[in-house]
């Protein structure tokens, strides 16, 4: 025993020390140092069998609890982990075999001060198990504002869900309620399937399932990973048809993904359109005049009345239709598009629409993904306009040249679109009575070196445009970030609805950010709801040519973290948070914007984002939101070209070391760990929250999810982890998120954040659950688990449907 405890003394004093004075080099704080010089004081005396050994110990405890509580306040994660393993020690030094040299020798020190200090720290500890960072604690008013809120534009049937998340007002919201607080504990798996699309040994690294289904008569319809189509019996998951667009693997995609697919209902007018002339007693001609009315005046096609719109990863777009799933072959080239027409640097793999187009009237309106920082010279971000009939293209919106949107011939190979210029791969909302599309744009890549931009794409950089449906002429914008130099690019899809203000009702547009600001625009101009205002930012870059900006835009709802502190690094024990600390020191970190640099920088939030593609779901009756704030920070390092070795690993996906080719400078983005991979940060690193869209008020804000997944053992310790995905919320005051990096399907009291239900799925849940009714008019809750690749949850091919039990 007594071996032991020098063999834990020597773990514990030998690295702090050697550390501790590197971290105090390099400006930390010498508490590191002091305390493994100290332990190793007390090692020696025990290794001298000397009665002072154990006081020393003991004194040092008292000295970490105190400097503990200081640090961190009365806080379970940090305490726990400072004060854990030096208690454990105090423990085992407390045991008479420990302070003995053989088995018959009196113990030559004294067990008790070692022991009470011991359990002083671990009770001071225990006292703080209620208290974790970033909670807040309370409640959200469920009361309803406007009982008649829109949920989007067309009268789609009672329980179908026409569109990625319900609608084109991208709520994430359903009016069905049979599932409520009181019984939402009796859900049970209704039916699962396997599409049999997984992952395999040539995919890309960044091979993902973040499907959200549509639901439409009796059928849904879901894309997979790589480019299928299927459509499914909505009672029973039963497959109805399969296409396969044959979209293949290519090496130089950096995502193998799919979200969604779009669907159009097959008629002369839209209901909107039809609403809009019956209410102004117009006539049908008059109907080209409507806001809402057909975009082109090309023929009705005759075959594939109702369509499903599938983007694949090969760069097309397939028209098929939806009682069928075979190709409209009216559409485009024998039923697609290939969106490479008239595109610069058409690098196999570069150009990959994820996200499924929006479809108002007779217009699809279709962004996509252009790889981040692979090369310079990329192809297009251009935003683009189709007539759904016929696939003819009716207008382009380029971000790099945004005056000439008169549609480009796609084939004439002279017209060509402004190469690299900022795109937008997530999905769009629209607001047909208004004729305006939303779309939320990134960077021109590279992400972190922003001289290369020409002034047209530094104005649109990380901005949501609000662009004319028919013509595609920009009527608005509103920019998030000044020279985004952060790959914090707009990832959320924009969420419509009325805002009941003292000025009256208010057209609304929700915008959550990466950062963690969410921006409450009025959507006909952009003008702030609730205030923006811009705040000094860090400045200074020691990249040649580079250039920060003096100031960067704050929305008054956010869930921006603080600041980092050296106090706020963490780790298992206090030997890794002291490796984190010494990171911390080495990085360049003056807060949020802080610019990249050769040395690396910290950035926080990071790449990951506080919001992302998933999103916030919003009750446009209560006027409230819900959503999965995450907080994990990155580190983003360039490297000069010259420095790369022939041999260098590139361009495996968005993290590790990216080649930027054509600039001077590489980059190398990794999140922000500890020597034995946890984030070093203090957690939690995941969150639910709610918030008065009308107030622009935070209710609640709780940790959410377990490292069950995370952790070599399966402990299901509620410690708040990343995640990423969507959350569903319906009109009982429920709502559903998947998404954390457990694979856990929940539900929560939106009222209270409290959580009601928690099942386990065979895979990763990264997708975006949806609900709808069944043919006997049941509620079903349907969730995608197959995996993220970028988080390195379990790949799968599952989709799962969720009912009460009778």
């Amino acid at each position: 025993m007594r071996a032991l405890t020098l063999l834990l003394l020597a773990i514990l004093g030998i690295p702090l020390t050697l550390g501790g004075g590197y971290l105090l080099s390099l400006g930390g704080s010498p508490f590191y140092f002091i305390s493994g010089v100290v332990v190793l004081i007390a090692a020696w005396g025990f290794i001298k069998r000397q009665r002072w050994s154990t006081m020393v110990y003991a004194a040092w405890l008292l000295v970490l609890l105190a400097w503990s509580l200081w640090e961190a306040g009365l806080h379970w994660w940090p305490l726990s982990t400072r004060l854990g393993l030096p208690a454990i020690i105090g423990f085992i030094m407390a045991i008479p075999a420990s302070r003995r040299g053989l088995a018959d020798t009196p113990a030559f020190a004294e067990g008790k001060p070692v022991l009470a200090m011991s359990l002083l720290s671990a009770l001071v500890a225990v006292m703080g198990m209620p208290f974790h960072l970033h909670e807040i604690e309370g409640k959200l008013s469920m009361e309803v504002v406007n009982p008649d809120a829109k949920t989007g534009d067309t009268a789609q049937a009672e329980g179908d869900w026409e569109a990625y998340t319900g609608s084109h007002h991208g709520q994430h919201y359903s009016k069905l309620g049979q599932i409520t607080t009181e019984n939402v504990n009796k859900l049970d798996v209704a039916w699962q399937i396997q599409t049999g699309d997984k992952k395999g040994p040539g995919d890309v690294h960044e091979t993902t399932y973040q499907a959200t289904p549509l639901k439409i008569g009796n059928s849904l319809y879901l894309c997979t990973p790589h480019s299928m189509a299927i459509a499914l019996d909505a009672d029973t998951g039963a497959e109805k048809w399969r296409f396969d667009a044959q979209a293949g693997l290519e090496k130089g995609r950096q995502h193998q993904t799919c979200r969604g697919v779009s669907f159009y209902r097959g008629a002369d007018v839209t209901p909107v359109a039809a609403a809009v002339a019956a209410v102004a007693g117009a006539q049908p001609a008059a109907l080209l005049e409507a806001p809402v009315a057909q975009a082109s005046a090309a023929p009705k096609a005759t075959m594939c009345k109702d369509r499903i719109f599938l983007p694949s990863s090969n760069a097309k777009l397939f028209a098929l239709d939806a009682e069928t799933g075979k190709p409209c072959e009216d559409f485009g080239d024998k039923g697609a598009i290939d969106l490479m027409h008239n595109m610069p640097n058409k690098q196999p793999g570069y150009l990959n629409p994820t996200s499924p187009p929006v479809v108002v009237g007779d217009t699809l309106i279709i962004g996509h993904s252009v790889n981040d920082n692979y090369a310079v010279e990329s192809p297009s971000g251009v935003i683009r306009a189709y007539d759904v009939h016929t696939g003819k293209l009716l207008w382009n919106w380029d971000s790099g040249n945004p005056d000439a949107t008169e549609p480009f011939d796609p084939a004439n190979p002279a017209q060509v679109y402004k190469a690299s210029s900022p795109n937008s791969w997530t999905v769009f909302s629209a607001d047909a009575e208004l004729g305006l599309v939303y779309v939320p744009l990134g960077n021109r890549v590279p992400d972190q070196l922003g001289q290369y931009r020409n002034e047209h794409e530094e104005k649109y950089t990380a901005a949501v445009v609000a662009l004319d449906i028919k013509t595609g002429k920009l009527k608005w914008h509103h920019q998030t970030v000044h020279h985004d130099l952060w790959d914090m690019d707009l990832a959320s899809q924009p969420v419509l609805l009325d805002l009941d203000l003292e000025k009256g009702r208010t057209p609304a547009l929700v915008l959550p950010t990466k950062q963690g600001d969410v921006y409450v625009l009025d959507r006909r101009d952009g003008s702030p709801i609730h205030a923006v205002t811009e705040r000094p930012a860090p400045q200074g870059s020691d990249i040649p040519g580079e250039h920060t900006v003096a100031t960067q835009p704050l929305s008054a709802l956010s869930f921006e973290p603080p600041k980092l502190q050296e106090s706020d690094m963490w780790g298992a024990s206090l030997i890794d948070q002291m490796m984190c600390r010494i990171q911390f020191k080495k990085l360049r970190y003056e807060g949020r914007y802080t610019a990249p640099s050769l040395q690396g920088t910290l950035v926080y939030p990071g790449n990951f984002g506080t919001f992302n593609w998933g999103s916030i779901a919003v009750d446009p009756q209560r006027q409230v939101m819900f959503g999965m704030p995450t907080y994990l920070a990155f580190v983003s390092t360039l490297i000069p070209r010259s420095e790369l070795k022939g041999d260098t690993v590139m361009n495996l996906g968005e993290q590790g070391i990216n080649a930027n080719e054509g600039a001077g400078y590489a980059v190398k983005m990794h999140p922000f760990l500890s020597p034995i991979g946890v984030p070093c940060q203090t957690p939690p690193w995941g969150t639910v929250a709610a918030a008065d869209l009308r107030t622009g008020k935070i209710a609640y804000q709780y940790r959410n999810g377990t490292i069950r997944d995370l952790s070599p053992i399966p402990l299901p310790i509620k410690v708040g982890v990343p995640g990423i995905g969507g959350p569903l919320m319906i009109s009982s005051g429920v709502a559903f998120l998947g998404a954390a990096v457990d694979n856990n399907f929940r539900a929560y009291d939106v009222a209270t954040g409290k959580e009601l239900w928690n099942v386990r799925l065979p895979a990763g849940g990264q997708a975006t659950p949806m609900t709808y009714l069944n043919s006997k008019g049941e509620q079903m809750v349907v969730l995608v688990a197959g995996g993220h690749g970028s988080i390195g949850t379990k790949a799968g091919d599952y989709v799962i449907a969720y009912k009460l039990k009778k």
